[in-house]
């Protein structure tokens, strides 16, 4: 039996008429490292699920895994003044814990904006409700279930020291 998370996942993805099977693993999956690892695929298609505070309302930003969000883009973006949500408040906003936010199903309905990068890949792996699951899908199919803004928010790397 799946982990009652992974359960609700599930039911909101057939919601939105996605028929996907989760993977658990033995291991974690929590961060974009180890999920890459335990999946086999690299840490680029791994469709990290953060949460962010634009003013005072919760906004899922889903990225790749390798990139770091730019909250001056996605201040720019949104037109609010932006910063990562604590644990607490991805919690309350998401429902699930962080390392383990899917990209639907959330306790309140926030707001979504993907990371135009993600969009490169044939498939990408997204978390399924708790640090050691997973589920497969596609960007086109990421951006229909969530209703998400594709957009460049990924932060430039630093040149020099």
């Amino acid at each position: 039996m799946a982990h009652p998370n992974v359960e609700r996942v599930r039911a909101a993805l057939a919601e939105r008429g996605v028929a996907v099977d989760p993977v658990e693993f033995a291991e974690s999956t929590r961060t974009s490292a180890e999920a890459a690892a335990a999946i086999g695929t690299t840490v680029a298609q791994i469709a990290k699920s953060l949460v962010f505070l634009a003013g005072d309302a919760p906004v899922l930003v889903i990225a790749s895994g390798s990139n770091r969000v730019d909250t001056g883009k996605l201040a720019r973006l949104l037109g609010a003044p932006v910063k990562r949500a604590d644990a607490e408040t991805a919690r309350r906003a998401t429902g699930y814990p962080i390392g383990g936010v899917p990209p639907v199903g959330h306790a309140e309905t926030l707001r979504t904006v993907i990371d135009q990068d993600l969009m490169a890949f044939e498939t990408i792996w997204a978390a399924a409700g708790t640090p050691n699951a997973v589920f497969e899908t596609t960007p086109a199919g990421l951006a229909r279930m969530t209703g998400g803004l594709v957009a460049d928010v990924r932060e430039e790397p630093k040149m020099g020291v």
